[in-house]
């Protein structure tokens, strides 16, 4: 049995690296469920312990927020938002600053995909219009979009899975990661204009872009549902997911607005990528095979429940396998809030490396290259590396700084 699951886990863990598995058209997503099913049908877990293996406190807060933020993306909030942004009377370093900041701070809110998704054609359209070169301001705002998300629980997947497992105070949780975080987004800023010098121009015609139509009342509730939950998750003690779903209920109950409509802005396939991790994870677990892979690393004299080992893996894993399998595989191992927030922190800030180490990375490339603007891997390494390497710096000073230093004790 143990090799059974072993295999499994073996070819689920293949299809993150490679994003599915050759020879078959499949992604991460079909890979996850797949296995799944495949643990299922071969009688190592029972129907009541798959379902018992998956989180749905995270599960429910990851959906109740995606419906908050198709709320404001039907209302043409983002659209609009990035409008303004484009047609600004600034100079590009201050566009640039513009972009990271808003982008930044709304993904610290809402899931950094969405952010990307709404706001990159209508700034590459903008750019574009005003003889600017869209690369750089559309690197930026996926560099910007992954670094604000790990100022908060709900800025990503990956911490709301840490915030929800681990039991992380939302506010404790904020008033830690804040620091790295805005003092990593103005060195990412500086690096950036630094790196793209004389590439700030660029004399193109582009055609329209279809954008949303802005609409008040439903930017302000989707607005108000966002602040009511945040209120709720720093003032209160009601769990975090109910929140979430109270708002995402609300956001449903409209007059106007199908409720077909706000499903549709709903990602399924990250829902269900959760699923099925979750129950390959919980076999692997059940059957001791963690535990031995853990201890086959430690035996290698890399003992990753110590935070300089743990911030490593955590960064090379989710460049490899993508970063929620890696916090999946490494959360076990994290077992103090010091531990999470390093986890949390580098896991997030590593998907700026290269092109493929975040999925936002992914929607910008592919939403600007319809618009025939292109995003290389190695144009995207060449800002990449360096912000990179200037956040993993400003955020190991700062948890050397709030801690005495990166080895933290591992007891609670």
């Amino acid at each position: 049995m143990q090799q059974f699951v072993a295999g499994v886990f073996a070819l689920v863990y293949l299809g993150m690296i490679f994003g599915g598995l050759p020879g078959l058209a499949l992604n991460r997503t079909a890979v996850a469920l797949l296995g799944a099913i495949a643990l299922l049908a071969g009688g190592v877990l029972t129907a009541g312990q798959a379902w018992a293996s998956v989180d749905m406190p995270t599960m429910s807060l990851l959906f109740g927020l995606m419906l908050v933020s198709a709320q404001l993306r039907l209302s043409g909030f983002y659209d609009l938002l990035a409008r303004r942004i484009a047609a600004a009377e600034a100079t590009p370093r201050r566009l640039l600053l513009l972009v990271m900041a808003a982008g930044a701070g709304l993904s610290a809110l809402l899931v950094n995909d969405i952010v990307c998704l709404a706001m990159t054609p209508i700034l590459a359209e903008g750019c574009l219009r005003r003889g600017l070169n869209p690369v750089p301001f559309l690197i930026g705002l996926a560099c910007a979009s992954n670094i604000g998300s790990a100022a908060t629980l709900i800025g990503n997947p990956q911490n709301m899975l840490i915030g929800q497992v681990g039991n992380l105070p939302f506010a404790a949780y904020f008033l830690d990661a804040l620091p790295p975080v805005a003092g990593g987004l103005l060195l990412s800023w500086a690096i950036i204009v630094a790196l793209s010098r004389g590439d700030w121009l660029l004399e193109r015609g582009v055609a329209p872009v279809a954008a949303v139509e802005h609409r008040l009342w439903p930017t302000l509730k989707g607005c108000l549902l966002l602040v009511a939950a945040l209120a709720g998750f720093l003032f209160t003690s009601i769990p975090r997911e109910v929140l979430a779903l109270g708002a995402g209920a609300l956001v449903l109950v409209s007059r106007r607005t199908q409720s077909r409509r706000v499903f549709e802005l709903v990602d399924w396939e990250l829902l269900l990528l959760f699923l099925g991790l979750f129950v390959v994870n919980h076999a692997l677990a059940a059957t001791g095979l963690l535990e031995a892979m853990y201890a086959s690393v430690r035996g290698l004299g890399l003992d990753i429940s110590q935070p300089g080992w743990l911030f490593g893996f955590s960064a090379l894993l989710s460049n490899v396998i993508s970063n929620v399998p890696a916090v999946m595989l490494l959360l076990p191992v994290a077992e103090n809030p010091q531990a999470r927030l390093l986890l949390a922190l580098s896991s997030t800030l590593a998907g700026n490396l290269f092109l493929l180490g975040s999925i936002a990375n992914l929607i910008v490339a592919e939403q600007a290259a319809r618009l025939g603007v292109y995003i290389t891997w190695r144009r995207h390494l060449r800002l990449g590396l360096p912000v990179t390497l200037a956040t993993f710096a400003v955020s190991a000073l700062w948890l050397w700084l709030r801690w005495g230093g990166l080895c933290v004790a591992a007891g609670p």
